[in-house]
């Protein structure tokens, strides 16, 4: 009869205990940390839950329930999301899912959501050329100032996609940085699927292809050819409203340590896309900002 109650009572023991890890993990965090501006007059250290619930694209109700211990379905796609905003590490995330009663299935080194201080000096040492950490699922780890000036978007700007290729196939069309989309977007999704066979199965895999499949008709077309391509070197071409066009060539880095992850340098392909990015410079000196470790589902806005 012990055993029943102490497996009766272990959800209800559990949720406090999550509860507090929650608020103790949104206290660290800081507005600056996210690319938010710091505001004025915050009472509480670290982020507000509604800025927990935006940056994670969950309702601020269902968030708020979460953080309180009440007893609510999560799924692992929320859970992803919410650990990417409160930049838990592996060992937090494990705990994380265990206090909210969801399977944990550890993520591949591929799927790391953050870079080092090192990764971080070297993309930013690249400016003024545009520099990103991508993982294999187009996920933005880490970005220069040029790579924000470059892919100044709404979506990114105000956090609500942190992955590219779901900027790239939901953003309007007068909005989208790449003038080649046709050219461009089936090599990307081909590039992704090199990398979809090594983590067939797995749930934030599966969970963001059937997301991006359902947010957009096209990614879900391409998806099925089933075509497939390792990446590579590209001149790509691209538009902003400040600049008109730039054509740049984009080279992945490996980075040692961080298998599956690149950093992908934009550099301008002639003299008049070197003049339109030195200018973009002087017309916007830094976007506010600045992208975080994401994942999958940090990418549904």
């Amino acid at each position: 009869m012990g055993d029943v109650t102490t497996m009766a009572t272990t959800p209800q023991r559990r949720r406090p205990e999550l509860a507090a890890f929650l608020r103790s993990r949104r206290a660290r965090v800081t507005p600056q940390d996210v690319g938010m501006p710091p505001g004025l007059r915050r009472r509480t250290p670290g982020l507000r839950r509604e800025e927990v619930a935006q940056l994670s694209g969950v309702g601020v109700t269902w968030y708020t329930w979460l953080e309180q211990g009440r007893p609510i379905n999560a799924s692992a796609q929320v859970l992803d999301a919410v650990a990417r905003t409160l930049r838990l590490d592996a060992a937090e995330r494990e705990h994380l899912y265990h206090l909210a009663e969801v399977a944990y299935a550890p993520g591949p080194i591929g799927d790391a959501w953050q870079v080092g201080a090192e990764v971080q000096g070297i993309i930013d040492a690249l400016d003024p050329h545009p520099a990103v950490v991508y993982n294999a699922r187009y996920d933005i780890l880490a970005t220069n100032p040029a790579y924000r000036h470059l892919f100044d978007v709404p979506l990114l700007r105000e956090g609500r996609v942190r992955n590219v290729l779901w900027m790239l196939f939901t953003v309007d069309v007068s909005a989208c940085p790449l003038v080649y989309r046709d050219r461009e977007l089936p090599v990307m999704v081909a590039t992704l699927r090199s990398a979809y066979g090594r983590h067939v199965g797995e749930p934030a895999w599966e969970d963001f292809v059937r997301g991006l499949s359902a947010a957009s008709p096209r990614f879900a077309e391409l998806w099925r050819s089933g075509d497939v391509v390792e990446p590579g070197p590209r001149v790509k071409t691209f538009w902003h409203p400040d600049v008109d066009r730039l054509r740049m060539t984009s080279v992945s880095l490996s980075i040692n340590g961080m298998p599956e992850n690149r950093i992908v340098v934009y550099t301008p392909n002639d003299a008049e896309s070197w003049e339109r990015l030195s200018r973009l410079r002087r017309l916007r000196p830094e976007p506010e900002h600045a992208p975080s470790p994401a994942s999958a589902q940090a990418t549904t806005a």
